[in-house]
């Protein structure tokens, strides 16, 4: 904790933003257990996440990746076009390279997964208070091992997408307004981009990286 001016001791204000209540309720807990550190607030969805950062100016916030209404990476956006000097950590299940990518490039000061240990989370949260970004051993190597990977177009995720969905080249040439030779060629690109011999590799790979991701029921 560091002291003020009058010598007493100012704590880490956080807040966590997690639509699991299991998962949020955890994460205030361990919050609340930590002498140098002060839970603000506890909320469940991106939007809400926002709107509380912005009222209550917390030191740290904690947003995790996938949430109704608004997801982390909007909500950071959406935290740091109000406030630049914002200190965001994005938690998540998900290791894939392309969501690291998103959100490191949003203004996140850290990317942690939730299976991280007690002892990681709580200093990634002091190391980012000071200013400092910090990134899990695992999530770094992955990223490490994804730059040296093409990232594919915004045309060429919005395929792979309906590549997942199960839609055929026919399909995806309908719903993108173009002709299925058209999508055939930029599928070709696509799968030699995340070097896959066919689909179902393609769509292992997409969802390993994170370019793509299942839909949540």
């Amino acid at each position: 904790m560091r002291k003020t001016r009058a010598g007493h001791t100012q704590q880490i204000r956080v807040i966590v933003a997690d639509d699991h209540p299991v998962v949020r309720e955890g994460l205030a807990a361990l919050i609340r257990s930590q002498p140098d550190m002060k839970l603000v607030c506890e909320v469940e969805d991106g939007g809400a996440a926002v709107r509380q950062y912005l009222k209550q100016r917390p030191d740290v916030i904690l947003l995790d990746l996938r949430m109704p209404e608004m997801d982390g990476i909007t909500a950071t956006k959406a935290i740091l076009e109000e406030d630049p000097k914002a200190k965001v950590i994005v938690l998540s299940t998900y290791r894939g390279v392309e969501d690291v990518y998103q959100a490191l490039k949003a203004g996140a000061k850290s990317y942690l997964l939730k299976d991280s240990r007690r002892e990681e989370l709580v200093n990634a949260i002091r190391t980012v208070k000071e200013g400092q970004a910090k990134m899990s051993p695992l999530v770094a190597a992955h990223l490490m091992n994804g730059v040296q990977s093409e990232r594919l177009t915004k045309r060429e995720a919005q395929i792979m997408k309906l590549v997942v969905a199960g839609k055929s080249n026919k399909e995806i040439g309908v719903a993108l307004g173009v002709t299925e030779g058209t999508i055939k060629v930029h599928a070709g690109h696509v799968f030699k981009k995340l070097g896959a011999s066919g689909r179902t590799e393609a769509i292992r790979i997409a969802l390993e990286r994170g370019v793509v991701h299942l839909p949540t029921l």
